[in-house]
């Protein structure tokens, strides 16, 4: 059986992993009140041409790793991503996919077991270091972003904290860099993509929870009550 025409059109310029996630990945399709309303591939979920036409929305995730001393890992993804390649971002985003262990909604479990999955796809870090039960979910956020006219990203997307030392084995296809950073360091970071300085830019969903949520809910993670700051039941609208 022949390929679709839109995978033999993108075979050559298309990273072989990349492209192999693209098609074989299903991700969970929501309403905008979160509710599954079906499923599609990743490569159909990221097209804007899908995205604008049928408004494709697919749940996400991103995942704020603090180490004990409270230093926030980031990483840059790598070159071959297809969506905003080489931007530094939170420690891992990705998708829960349509399977029975990442569709669990109590207790947001099939959320963690995808985070906890990533985090080993992506960073190296394995399962033991990263338990289910040490993710707090803090809030959802629904945000729309094209990358480069073709791609984008309209997701809803669980925002969980986790405060654990890791071992980490960064795994090339998916990052180029990973860098611990304390709260004065994101904000030179910050400050160096807000003046386009040695080419540094920020994932438009990281840079929308730095300027809505990341400073206030630090804050709560060093006194100890990350609980009073969690809000799952509002779905927040965002635009960068």
């Amino acid at each position: 059986m022949a390929k679709p025409i839109a995978y033999v059109d993108i075979d050559a310029s298309m990273d072989e992993v990349q492209r192999r996630l693209m098609f074989e990945d299903e991700c969970i399709l929501v309403d905008e009140q979160d509710n599954v309303v079906g499923h599609e591939s990743k490569y159909n979920c990221h097209l804007m041409e899908k995205i604008e036409s049928e408004n494709l929305l697919h749940r996400a995730f991103s995942v704020f790793l603090f180490n004990s001393k409270h230093e926030l890992l980031l990483q840059q993804r790598s070159a071959t991503k297809v969506t905003f390649p080489l931007v530094w971002t939170n420690t891992c985003c990705s998708h829960p996919l349509y399977r029975e262990s990442e569709l669990i909604d109590e207790n947001f479990l099939g959320v963690k077991n995808a985070a906890q999955r990533k985090l080993l796809d992506e960073l190296g870090i394995p399962a033991e270091d990263v338990p289910i039960e040490q993710f707090i979910p803090l809030g959802r956020m629904l945000y729309k972003a094209p990358s480069d006219g073709k791609w984008g990203e309209h997701e809803l997307d669980y925002l969980l904290f986790i405060v654990r030392d890791v071992k980490l084995l960064p795994n090339p296809d998916e990052v180029a860099d990973v860098k611990y950073v304390s709260r004065e360091q994101l904000q030179e970071l910050i400050k160096k993509a807000d003046a386009g300085e040695e080419g540094v830019k920020l994932s438009p969903w990281f840079r929308l929870v730095v300027d809505n949520f990341l400073m206030k809910w630090w804050d709560h993670l060093e006194k100890g009550t990350l609980a009073e700051a969690a809000d799952m039941k509002t779905i927040h609208r965002l635009k960068n």
